[in-house]
């Protein structure tokens, strides 16, 4: 049985990937750094749990061992807090290619259609280069260059753009002048394999697109239609202006670990167009790639699709609503400390041990709302979040009984919040 190695193996084109070499008869080991992330994918796959920036020589020798073909799927967008784009689209490349040179191994690029060394955007200079390398230096070699990937799965961009589409009655009209092209993961996925069987011949560089494209405006439109919604009552126009004050916050949630699709390099692609041109993968003998309605065609939308499109629009707000209530009433009681703790001493309980639980307690909430913007440990923060407001909740059952018939209802107010960040740890997962 041939084996495969599938790098950045659980990602949206990587556990394609892994699923289409892997009922194409091979056997297949995907290479990530998140084990949590691994287990979702595909069971037949294998699993080498390793930062690909950081594989020395010698792990990569072991890698590549009776392997066939490996498949470099690994990529990212833009620099930010986990993600370095020349470490992973030059560095890992090259050391994948000096590897690779002592074994009879070839190696499938999946880069992006647009890559050039003059391009707009660091991702796609990156990409070039790393290409680059490996026509250079490699002796067995395909790369694809997919357009807009769509999949079952939605993630960054497409999953912004399901969530545009669902948005109630409303249809921003962004970048109207932008020509969008689509291919379906399917369509990439079996290019990935005809590569590895050796169908296509080495030294290919092909784009994978329909040929068609049409504006980002109407491509969101089809995906509403594709949810089942009705269309919208109002179109604004988004000016420019807001996108780039938009862009730019994003960048700096991608300092805090947020891997947003709304960053300038993202925003800068879809303004540049994302375009390919089929003609050099049918020359190749290359099988055509569906047009955006059989892709969706092909996948119909469940009601998962429509509450996953309405999640991924309430979750940033969310988060943003659970750090600015903790920092802000910790802030509060860092402010006015004696009133807080003159609630426990009025009920009859020792100053010290009061004063004691209010700064605690202060402390604990300025964390962890300043925690939970940072996309490591939001998880984590948000299960603090329950676990505290509980804490909360049994300590006013003993020292304070009466505030839960306080008219206003001060305690009551902690569960619907509790619930919010157990919501928040249920609908982050990490990939």
């Amino acid at each position: 049985m041939p084996r495969a190695i599938v790098l950045g193996g659980y990602g949206l084109i990587g556990s394609a990937c892994v699923t289409a070499l892997a009922n194409a008869g091979f056997q297949v080991t995907g290479v990530g750094r998140s084990a949590a992330a691994a287990r979702t994918g595909d069971r037949r796959a294998d699993w080498v749990i390793r930062d690909l920036t950081r594989l020395t020589a010698m792990e990569w020798d072991a890698l590549l061992a009776n392997a066939s073909v490996v498949v470099n799927a690994a990529g990212a967008l833009q620099d930010g807090a986990q993600d370095n784009l020349a470490a992973i689209h030059v560095t890992t490349v090259q050391s994948l290619v000096e590897a690779a040179a002592n074994h009879a191994i070839r190696i499938v690029q999946i880069s992006a259609a647009g890559v050039s060394p003059r391009a707009s955007t660091r991702f796609f200079r990156s990409k070039a280069e790393g290409d680059a390398i490996l026509t250079r230096e490699a002796r067995d070699w395909v790369i694809l260059r997919p357009t807009l990937v769509l999949a079952p799965e939605a993630y960054g961009g497409t999953a912004l753009l399901r969530a545009a589409a669902a948005l109630p009655g409303v249809l921003p009209q962004v970048l109207p002048d932008s020509p969008i092209q689509t291919v379906c993961v399917a369509d990439v996925a079996a290019a990935v394999v005809a590569a590895a069987r050796g169908d296509i011949p080495s030294g290919t560089i092909a784009d994978l697109t329909e040929s068609a494209s049409r504006s980002l405006p109407d491509l969101t439109l089809a995906l509403r239609r594709w949810l089942g919604l009705p269309d919208p009552v109002f179109r604004p126009h988004l000016p420019a202006w807001c996108l780039h004050a938009l862009g730019r916050v994003a960048d700096g949630l991608g300092r805090l670990g947020w891997r947003s699709p709304l960053r300038t390099t993202a925003l800068r692609a879809l303004a540049d167009g994302i375009r390919g041109d089929p003609k050099p993968w049918l020359a190749v003998g290359g099988k055509p790639c569906r047009g955006l309605g059989e892709t969706l065609a092909a996948m119909p939308a469940t009601r998962q699709d429509r509450s996953f499109a309405g999640d991924f629009l309430m979750l940033p707000l969310a988060i943003a609503t659970l750090a600015l209530f903790w920092t802000t009433s910790g802030l509060i009681a860092l402010a006015n400390p004696d009133a807080a703790i003159f609630v426990l001493t009025d009920r009859g309980g020792p100053a010290a041990l009061a004063a004691a639980l209010v700064w605690a307690g202060t402390f604990a909430d300025i964390l962890l709302g300043l925690m939970i913007l940072w996309r490591p440990r939001a998880r984590q923060a948000a299960l603090g979040m329950v676990g505290l407001s509980l804490a909360y909740v049994v300590g006013s059952l003993v020292t304070a009984p009466d505030l839960w018939a306080d008219p206003l209802g001060p305690m009551l107010k902690v569960l619907p919040g509790n619930v919010l960040a157990l919501w928040v740890w249920l609908a982050l997962e990490d990939r």
